[in-house]
C-alpha cells in the first residue's frame, strides 16, 4: 500500500491490485460510518483508492502502511438482476478463445455473480468483476468507432455495459435494454461500487 498526496486534501492510494483496491474501498467506508475516519469522498480504480476531503492527510498517509485491511468481505445486499440477450458480434470470438461452443458462453457469464468494482469511462459505466481469470480475454485488435448503447462487453478481467452509444474495443457478447444511466433516477446511475450484478439471459443463442 503507497499513499501520495493529491493537492492539499486528497491522498491517492495505490494497491497491488484489485482485489487489494476493493478490500481497501470497503474498510474506508465502514471507517467513515463509524466516524473513525472523515473523508467527503472515497472513489475506488483498477488498482488505487482516492480519498478526497481529508482533514488531516499527513496523518492518515502516515497510519496507512500500519492499517490491518481484512480482507473484502461476503457479498451482502439484494443482487441486481440484468436480463441480457447473448446475441452480441464478437460472441463466437470469445467462444473460441474460452474454447466452448456459443451457447455455452451464455451459460458461464450468466452463472456467474458479479460485483461493481468501480466506475468510469462515461456516466453510469461500472467495471464488474466475478468471472475466473480463465475468461479473461483481450481488447479487440481495432476498436469500433460506436458501440451500440446497451451493449454487454467483456476485457481483461472485466464485464461492463455501455450506457450510451459510444467508441469502444471491447468484446460484444450481449444486449440489455435497462437504462445505466438516467438524470431522472435518483441516483442517477444504476450502478456503483459494491452492488452485486447477476445477468439473466433473456434467449438462448443458437449454436453456428
Amino acid at each position: 500500500m503507497r499513499a501520495r498526496p493529491v493537492g492539499e486534501h486528497a491522498l491517492l492510494v495505490e494497491l497491488a491490485d484489485g482485489t487489494e483496491a476493493q478490500a481497501l474501498h470497503a474498510e474506508l467506508l465502514r471507517r467513515r460510518a463509524t466516524g473513525a475516519l472523515r473523508v467527503r469522498e472515497i472513489v475506488p480504480a483498477a488498482r488505487t483508492v482516492l480519498l478526497d476531503g481529508l482533514e488531516e492527510p499527513a496523518r492518515l498517509r502516515a497510519e496507512l502502511p500500519r492499517w490491518e485491511v481484512p480482507p473484502l468481505p461476503p457479498r451482502e445486499g439484494a443482487v441486481l438482476e440484468i436480463p441480457v440477450r447473448y446475441d452480441g458480434p464478437d460472441l463466437a470470438d470469445v467462444a473460441a478463445l474460452w474454447g466452448v461452443d456459443v451457447p455455452e458462453v451464455a451459460r458461464i457469464h450468466s452463472a456467474a455473480e458479479f460485483r461493481v468494482a468501480f466506475c468510469g469511462f462515461a456516466p453510469g459505466f461500472g467495471y464488474l468483476t466475478g468471472l475466473a481469470e480463465r475468461y479473461e480475454v483481450p481488447r479487440r485488435a481495432t476498436p469500433r468507432t460506436t458501440v451500440p448503447r446497451g451493449s454487454v462487453a467483456l476485457a481483461g478481467p472485466y464485464t461492463g455495459v455501455y450506457p450510451r452509444a459510444s467508441p469502444g474495443g471491447w468484446q460484444l457478447i450481449g444486449s440489455t435494454d435497462v437504462v445505466l444511466w438516467d438524470h431522472a433516477r435518483v441516483p442517477a446511475a444504476l450502478l456503483s461500487p459494491g452492488v452485486r450484478v447477476r445477468f439473466v439471459a433473456a434467449g438462448a443463442p443458437e449454436a453456428p
